[in-house]
Parts: structure tokens; sequence; C-alpha cells
């Protein structure tokens, strides 16, 4: 399975840059990560845009748009989604992060679901590195490998 994360704007803090990178390390067992980052263009509408340039058209991909009012999982149930769509034939998951204005209703609404890790408002640098965790987390719970206790 291939995981791309489509993300707004560059990650210049090396504290965030380190620690996504671990993780992306960790899961090259599991999973092909991509981290794809556009250009911030400080404008919803044109980011929008080159987001929805990158999500893919193939069927066997599904797309998944974080946003506040997304679907809230734990830990468990996260993995298990994966999982799903992993046994379903999903063979591409991108998620979506938008930048600090986030994305436009159309980017949710071409998304196959929208994903919320919490209420609050997170920086963009944070959020990408929460998602890199919470996928690496997923995957050790779905091959019974100790982690996530």
């Amino acid at each position: 399975m291939k995981i791309t994360i489509i993300c707004i704007g560059r990650i210049k803090e090396k504290f965030y840059n380190d620690a996504i990178s671990e993780y992306a390390k960790r899961l090259t067992p599991y999973t092909d990560l991509k981290i794809r980052e556009l250009n911030d263009e400080n404008d919803v509408e044109l980011n929008s845009k080159a987001i929805l340039k990158e999500l893919s058209k193939d069927a066997r991909s599904y797309d998944i748009a974080l946003n506040i009012g997304g679907r809230e999982y734990d830990s468990l149930s996260f993995a298990d989604k994966i999982e799903s769509l992993k046994v379903s034939g999903i063979s591409h998951i991108t998620f979506v992060i938008g930048g600090s204005d986030g994305f436009s209703d159309e980017v949710t609404s071409k998304c196959n679901e929208s994903l919320s890790f919490s209420r609050f408002t997170f920086p963009y640098q944070l959020m990408r590195l929460i998602l890199t965790e919470q996928i690496y987390r997923a995957f050790k719970i779905s091959s019974g490998e100790p982690y996530h206790k």
C-alpha cells in the first residue's frame, strides 16, 4: 500500500522535519510513504486547485481530507480503517492537510472522507507530525507489534 500526504507549505523548523523523517523511516517496512509539499499561495482557492490536481483519479485510491469537522477515530479504530481499506483493494491512501486557512469545500467533497484528530486547531507543521506518527502507530497495531500502549 502507498500513502501520500499532500500538504500546503514547507516546514522550516528542523525539529519537525527530524521527527517526521524518523516516522517516515520507521514506516518503510509497512508502506511507501510520500510527502508532497505544495507551495503556499496564501489563497484558499489557489491552494485548493493545486490540491485537486494532486488527487488520484484511480478507483483503487482513497482520499482523506483533514479538517476540524471530520470523523474522529481513536488509534485502534484508525488502524482498523487503514487495514479495512487495504483488504478491500485500496492500494493508495492520500491524506490532505490544508494551509493555515484550510481548503475549499470542493476539496472536501472530492475526498472520500474527512478526518479530524481534535476539535482544536493545530499548526500544519504539528498536524503533519501527528498524522505521520498515527499512521506509524496504525501499522504497528495492525501488525500486532508492540508500540501503541
